[in-house]
């Protein structure tokens, strides 16, 4: 990742599932894994915080807090991570209009805290063909009303791999700032996500072609 020109490494040390059977990730010890991989390969680290008692922990090892998507609208949440003065991800809810989402952030900026990013990652449909439906309106119009930096997550927002390269490309020509994409050595193995995991030389044709585009736009 670090090679192919990623900036930041956005992992999971605490993974709300909808199952509770299923994988809930390594808690305090997946926070110490990303800290060693920020050491090691200068990658900022991102990861989500679900309660308050865990952002404490989240604040302590990553750069940026993750709000998630089943989070957006837990206000005593935002309120509390606002005053821990991480920058915050703040992911789009799965029913979420714009409007919420935009005063969700606000709930941040309120509270005092400046560095806000936001992310469209799907909102729900009736269509089970892709797993979210991506909302890429939401870019423009986003950058129309608000000065906060926003970026895509195709792999949620489609939950297919191969759509998440042509999807990112969409995504950039939108308007995004940034692009937030999952990827694994051996997606088959993964125990979450894998279906939407780009393998590395899939991320690496992302990330030439993706700089290549930025050339075109700017």
């Amino acid at each position: 990742m670090a090679a192919a020109g990623v900036r930041m490494l956005r992992a999971g040390a605490f993974k709300p599932r909808t199952s509770p059977y299923d994988f809930q990730g390594l808690g305090l010890d997946g926070l110490k894994i990303l800290r060693q991989a920020r050491a090691q390969y200068g990658l900022a680290v991102v990861t989500e915080a679900m309660d308050e008692s865990g952002a404490e922990q989240v604040a302590e090892y990553a750069d940026v807090i993750q709000i998630g998507a089943r989070n957006m609208q837990n206000f005593a949440l935002l309120r509390h991570v606002a005053g821990l003065g991480k920058p915050v991800l703040l992911k789009r809810g799965p029913s979420a209009t714009i409007k919420e989402w935009l005063l969700a952030a606000e709930d941040l900026l309120a509270g005092g805290l400046h560095d806000v990013m936001l992310c469209e990652r799907g909102v729900r449909s009736f269509d089970t063909a892709t797993r979210n439906l991506l909302d890429l309106s939401a870019v423009p119009l986003i950058r129309q009303m608000s000065h906060l930096p926003i970026l895509v997550d195709p792999s949620h927002g489609t939950g297919r791999r191969e759509l998440v390269l042509p999807m990112s490309r969409a995504a950039q020509a939108s308007g995004a700032h940034g692009l937030l994409v999952e990827t694994h050595p051996r997606p088959e193995k993964a125990l979450s996500d894998g279906a939407q995991s780009l393998y590395p030389d899939q991320l690496r044709q992302l990330a030439a072609q993706t700089r290549a585009l930025a050339a075109v736009l700017a």
